[in-house]
């Protein structure tokens, strides 16, 4: 499959324009993390669905037929949220797939934008199998969460955007979970900054995929597994390692770390899956050079904040 183009990323950024929020960069000095640098943190937790996949089920929403039928999804839950709530915003029919091993804080909301949301034993590939044999008995517009070109461009907007908003910067980490945010990242940069993409232990696909020079099966569980726990890296992002420069591997106990962290500063409660990048940065697993200029998509934020406020942490705020 060949690789999104920066054209393609544009095109996506010209048909979802007004549709999805154009998220705020948040520079957090030196000290606010640790780091030693200046952090450029592209804030995409704060779109309607409360993730980044909002921009790819918009991508490709308006940028299809979409039959009577409707759209099906698979899902861990963030992009079964944009495409249901993308799907309604346009006035289509919605199926959503989930895996059980799906949290509820993802799952409630997805009935409440009128999807059919169907619960399969296992992970992201049982649900997607599932998906699948959906749209084949009904016709309805396949939508898959990381493999298609118009989705991976609709996700390489937020790039476009944090590269306008903080020019100049030398180094991108992204968290991958199929590869969809990075392979739309690497379409828009393509080897003009540094593009390091970050996965837990327990989500390792684009990891294993270079070690082993092609796409492979990996187990998949821990902490981040709803968002980033796609069995195998998509042929999309795969075709994009040109472009990206290291994969970095951090623990679920360094996400709950970065998780924290980013509260202590900034009091934004991130997910697993949309800290793990700046995970990478917190644990020292990528050490920035001095006075190197750093950006991080801080992707998404569908978290029950009471799980991020270290109860221990004297800074958490206790009303007043």
């Amino acid at each position: 499959m060949d690789a999104v183009t920066r054209e393609d990323v544009g095109a996506a950024a010209e048909r979802i324009a007004g549709a999805v929020r154009r998220t705020p960069v948040l520079t957090l000095e030196p000290d606010a993390l640790g780091i030693g640098v200046r952090l450029h943190a592209k804030l995409d937790l704060l779109q309607p669905t409360g993730s980044f996949k909002v921009r790819g089920a918009m991508s490709l929403l308006t940028g299809a037929d979409v039959p009577e039928a409707g759209v099906v999804a698979a899902s861990g839950g963030n992009f079964g949220l944009a495409v249901a709530w993308a799907a309604r915003r346009l006035g289509h029919r919605a199926a959503v797939f989930v895996p059980e091993s799906s949290p509820p804080a993802k799952l409630r909301p997805l009935a409440e934008l009128g999807a059919d949301v169907h619960v399969v034993p296992g992970y992201y590939a049982e649900a997607l199998a599932a998906a699948d044999a959906h749209v084949a008995a009904t016709g309805a517009l396949s939508a898959h969460a990381y493999d298609q070109p118009e989705v991976v461009a609709g996700q390489g907007t937020a790039t476009a955007e944090l590269l306008a908003d903080a020019p100049g910067l030398d180094t991108l980490l992204v968290a991958v979970g199929g590869g969809g945010l990075i392979a739309g990242a690497a379409a828009w940069v393509t080897d003009e900054i540094r593009l390091v993409g970050v996965e837990t232990d327990g989500t390792p696909a684009m990891h294993a995929a270079r070690a082993a020079g092609r796409p492979v099966d990996v187990e998949v569980g821990g902490l981040a597994a709803s968002s980033l726990g796609a069995r195998r890296l998509g042929a999309l992002a795969w075709a994009a390692q040109p472009w990206v420069d290291d994969a970095l591997l951090v623990s679920d106990a360094e996400v709950v770390q970065a998780q924290r962290r980013l509260w202590a500063a900034a009091r934004l409660a991130a997910e697993p899956g949309g800290a793990v990048a700046l995970a990478a940065l917190t644990s020292g697993r990528y050490r920035p050079r001095p006075g190197e200029r750093v950006g991080v998509l801080v992707c998404g934020g569908n978290v029950d904040p009471a799980t991020v406020v270290d109860a221990a942490d004297p800074s958490a705020p206790s009303g007043g």
